[in-house]
């Protein structure tokens, strides 16, 4: 009688205690993508109105609704600053949710489309592409950057997973990947070396990695591949919330592991792609912001955390190329150099965390 008389007085505690935790886990989600909203919307704005041609907020405004007032600064808004910003969220938001997808994979946080060697493989293809297609056709789409970016990638991933089968070791196998990164390197600049001048004149200023030079078409590509791509993810959620329980887990749960771990790497391919078709090598975006992301969240709930890891990513993004085009204007850094001075600490530390035990 006593045991049962503590149980029954005990559980409304219990149950208490759980919906209060509950209620502030809601909270902590709330304020971290609040924060990360107001991020955006501010960064949006300084980027708007930082630059050659300084704009006041309420020009910017006026603008923005109407498209009209100053000639000048109507075309610098709608034609450069609008698309860049818009580019750098949607791209920053794509290489996220790739490193994302691919720590997933290899259950590893380190893993990332830069550090596995994936970014190399699309640019070595796509720098075949911009050299010779333009050769032959005289012209290169948005959608065969993308293509040729894509074959690039699940090339990378091809070498990475056939070297996965042999090497048991996380930290060897991404020394693996860093190596094919090098050598895709190595093909690209062998490639650009006895290319003719006018060839890579587009392609030395896309290999540097900028978001400068977008346009609404580019936009509109990205915005299309990146959203179909990120909304299949998201309807993944429930699956790959599974697979992080452990392969065996998800397939009680009636999980295809061979065909979930595929479409992992389609997906991430297909991310890590569109964003250097369009704005070359990116580094350390894809392993920092989830890594911050889960970390502010304290939680790998996938619902939860790809969103906030796109708008994350998005934000990442548009801060560094804010600070890529101004710390040193006229003259504009390359998005890597940047988005590296941020996401390499971040990375260290994630190492040293791991090495001390500490999950």
């Amino acid at each position: 009688m006593t045991e049962k008389t503590v149980n029954t007085n005990t559980a409304p505690a219990q149950a208490g205690a759980y919906l209060v935790h509950q209620a502030r886990r809601r909270a902590r989600y709330a304020l971290v993508f609040f924060v990360l909203i107001a991020a955006f919307c501010l960064i949006t704005v300084l980027n708007i109105n930082i630059g050659n041609i300084p704009i006041p907020l309420e020009r910017i405004v006026e603008i923005l609704f109407t498209k009209t007032g100053n000639p000048t600064e109507v075309n610098i808004i709608w034609k450069i600053r609008l698309p860049r910003i818009l580019m750098a969220a949607i791209l920053g938001g794509a290489l996220s949710l790739a490193g994302f997808l691919l720590q997933t994979f290899f259950e590893n946080p380190i893993a990332g489309p830069f550090v596995l060697g994936i970014s190399s493989g699309a640019k070595m293809v796509v720098a075949f592409a911009m050299i010779y297609f333009i050769q032959i056709f005289g012209v290169v789409s948005s959608y065969t950057l993308i293509l040729a970016a894509f074959v690039g990638s699940l090339l990378s991933v091809g070498f990475i997973l056939l070297f996965s089968r042999r090497i048991p070791s996380m930290s060897t196998l991404l020394v693996a990947g860093i190596m094919i990164g090098y050598i895709c390197t190595a093909i690209t600049d062998f490639t650009v070396t006895f290319a003719a001048d006018s060839d890579i004149v587009n392609l030395h200023n896309w290999s540097k990695g900028s978001f400068s030079g977008m346009n609404w078409s580019n936009v509109g590509v990205a915005a299309t591949v990146v959203g179909i791509t990120g909304g299949v993810t998201f309807l993944m959620a429930k699956p790959i919330g599974a697979y992080q329980l452990g392969e065996a887990y998800a397939q009680s749960m009636g999980v295809n592991i061979k065909a979930f771990r595929t479409a992992l790497i389609v997906l991430s391919s297909i991310l890590s792609a569109t964003v250097t078709a369009f704005a070359g090598p990116i580094s350390f975006v894809g392993i920092a912001v989830p890594f911050l992301i889960r970390h502010c969240l304290n939680t790998s709930k996938p619902l939860v955390v790809i969103p906030a890891t796109f708008l994350g990513g998005g934000v990442f993004c548009m801060l560094c190329d804010l600070i890529a085009r101004t710390a040193f204007a006229p003259t504009e850094l390359n998005i890597s150099t940047v988005t590296s001075i941020f996401g390499a600490p971040v990375v260290i530390y994630m190492m040293l965390r791991r090495k001390g035990g500490r999950k």
